[in-house]
């Protein structure tokens, strides 16, 4: 899922194979032990395959800035699968690991990753030149950011608006 261009051109490499899977499974469980990393694979009900994945490490070593990184496989995108996984990982972040500053990386060019974050709550913060090499050429990320308060602050107003509506 992760492996086709669409999908792949704007992250780091994924593992072209199982073999290279495999390693990347053992060093995401070493990375986990180190208490630096965490990685989840996204899934759906009655598909017996994994796809996405979502990464978090810790910028600080104990977590309080972390920065996350997330693909979905291409069939899936528009089916609010990613907005889904992605409120799970959040209060994962900021209620389980007291992450304050949640930050991602977004290609310049990637305008659907770029309006996943912003639907999120993410601000952008800044540009980051030349900070992804693909297939040889230099690509800008934008720096996005969550910070905590932000996240509580938009879980609480949606919370209200549900309630108003339910009313």
């Amino acid at each position: 899922m992760l492996t086709t261009e669409e999908v792949s051109r704007f992250i780091s490499p994924p593992p072209p194979n199982v073999e290279a899977f495999e390693r990347f499974i053992a060093w995401t469980l070493r990375q986990r032990q180190t208490g630096s990393y965490a990685c989840f694979v996204v899934t759906i009900q009655g598909f017996e395959t994994a796809i996405g994945v979502i990464q978090i490490r810790a910028r600080e070593a104990d977590f309080s800035t972390a920065e996350w990184g997330f693909a979905i496989g291409s069939p899936f995108w528009g089916t609010g699968t990613f907005n889904e996984s992605a409120q799970l990982i959040l209060r994962f972040v900021f209620e389980t690991l007291g992450t304050r500053r949640l930050e991602a990386r977004a290609a310049v060019q990637n305008g659907r990753g770029q309006g996943a974050l912003l639907r999120l709550g993410a601000v952008k913060e800044g540009l980051l030149r030349a900070s992804l090499r693909r297939n040889s050429i230099d690509l800008d990320q934008a720096l996005y950011t969550i910070l905590a308060e932000e996240w509580r602050e938009r879980r609480v107003r949606s919370t209200l608006s549900v309630s108003r509506s339910v009313h």
